[in-house]
């Protein structure tokens, strides 16, 4: 298996430091707000990563953390007039809810910041006894960036050059501008814990330190997050980190691609910011993480109304291939056991062992549905068990464990008429052919035709499957 890692911006041979086993961390939510769309991308991408290394065979311990302590957090709590932990609390429930929606599965632990605040302290003062940090007058503490050696090799900026970046505060309790704080003086009414400098709070970048170290231990394999965070809160995990304990972080970075929308960078003020509950009104689940999955993990994603369009056609395919072959749970437990004897199984095993590669992935999905509607045709024996292999590969990125039918009628979600509506237009429709009245009959086709809603005449009568009309 070959992972992509940001440190050494290669691919490189992936080789547990415990044979058999993978500790990964992935920087997960600061908890003020839904959750959008470029959190979706990292929750899938790091859930298929995840769920691909089981199926290998690897024991994996996957932590995500919860940041329930922040400037943001503060502000929206005074602003709503709440307690921060009334917020927080709202905001984690909220955040389970979309996942599970996305089919994505909940983390092995999940520490929460304000739980770790000791370790925080601790590595803090360690930080200072080993000359890396120092205490202010104003009673914050600031990390001392030149004294780390290698700062900078992670995101590849030479300390000489940079700017103060994202969170970094510029003041003249600094000894260097490029320092950046450790433990921030509580100002009065702010929420505090007590430490050696005072009443205050942690800083952003030390928190992921101390939980990640405390949940995985000093030198781990992977450490994933989003495509923001690799400077400047990556690179000062690294710092921290290897400046209190003397040895190597981690030795797979990884970091997923950004989300944008009409090929435009999804903000606020550009008016194209989306929640991850407001998109999921209006598409099938499935259908949002088939594209989150479609592009490789690395790879920028376009989020638009057609590229939405696709992603359900594609799930259509499958699902159709799939629709009305009974698989009961010998046929799938086989298939379990079995799994690696086919070239499909081959196929997909070196496109994901090639740093995850689900496009490729999926396109060898695509000749297995297309070798199961051959063998429907031709040799029906075999059609379970090539059906049974498509949905147990397509399990491992998380998909395709709908019902067929459900799915292809739109499982309910997002239909534009209920499913009532429907087969009375289907009923007056049929009416009206039995009548003579074609002009009528034409009518009520075209009408939910352009609703999305796609009819099919047999001789056992009319089904109708949604398809989500392009914008």
């Amino acid at each position: 298996m070959q992972i992509y890692n940001t440190l050494t911006r290669r691919k490189e041979p992936f080789t547990p430091i415990e044979p058999g086993k993978v500790r990964m961390y992935v920087c997960g939510m600061t908890v003020y707000d839904y959750c959008h769309l470029g959190h979706a991308r990292v929750m899938v991408a790091f859930d298929v990563i995840t769920r691909y290394l089981r199926a290998r065979g690897y024991d994996v311990t996957y932590v995500r953390n919860v940041t329930d302590i922040d400037d943001k957090i503060l502000k929206r709590a005074e602003e709503n007039g709440e307690s921060i932990a009334s917020l927080t609390e709202r905001m984690i429930e909220a955040m389970h809810e979309d996942e599970a929606r996305l089919g994505v599965l909940p983390p092995d632990r999940e520490p929460r910041a304000t739980r770790h605040i000791d370790e925080i302290v601790a590595m803090i003062e360690t930080l200072i006894d080993k000359g890396f940090a120092y205490a202010a007058d104003n009673g914050d503490v600031y990390y001392r960036v030149r004294r780390f050696e290698r700062y900078g090799r992670l995101s590849n900026r030479d300390p000489d050059e940079m700017r103060a970046g994202a969170r970094i505060e510029v003041d003249e309790h600094k000894e260097d501008p490029l320092d950046f704080v450790l433990w921030k003086a509580a100002k009065p009414g702010e929420a505090s814990w007590p430490s050696p400098w005072g009443e205050g709070r942690p800083g952003w970048h030390i928190e992921c330190s101390a939980m990640s170290t405390c949940c995985l231990g000093e030198t781990f394999d992977i450490h994933g997050g989003g495509p923001d965070l690799m400077f400047p809160h990556h690179e000062n995990e690294i710092a921290q980190s290897e400046a209190a304990t003397g040895h190597a972080y981690v030795n797979t970075w990884m970091h997923a691609g950004a989300v944008r929308v009409n090929h435009e960078k999804m903000s606020k003020s550009l008016g194209n910011f989306f929640t991850i509950r407001e998109v999921l009104e209006h598409h099938d689940p499935e259908v949002v993480r088939y594209l989150l999955v479609a592009s490789h993990y690395r790879s920028p994603i376009n989020y638009a109304p057609d590229s939405l369009a696709e992603a359900r056609k594609s799930l259509e395919r499958f699902y159709t291939a799939l629709e009305g072959l009974m698989l009961n749970e010998t046929i799938e437990a086989e298939a379990s056991i079995t799994g690696g004897d086919s070239h499909f199984e081959a196929r997909f095993t070196a496109a994901m062992d090639d740093d995850f590669n689900t496009p490729e992935a999926l396109s060898v999905l695509f000749d297995l549905a297309r070798e199961l509607n051959r063998a429907r045709k031709e040799a029906p024996e075999q059609a379970p068990a090539l059906a049974a292999e498509l949905k147990r590969l397509g399990g491992t990125l998380g998909l395709l464990q709908q019902d067929p039918a459900a799915f292809l009628k739109g499982g309910g979600a997002a239909l534009p008429l209920s499913e009532e509506d429907i087969e009375a237009k289907i009923s007056e429709r049929a009416a009206a052919k039995k009548a003579r009245d074609f002009a009528t009959a034409d009518a009520i086709r075209d009408e939910l035709a352009a609703l999305g809603i796609m009819l099919k005449d047999a001789r056992e009568g009319t089904s109708w499957v949604f398809e989500t009309p392009e914008a």
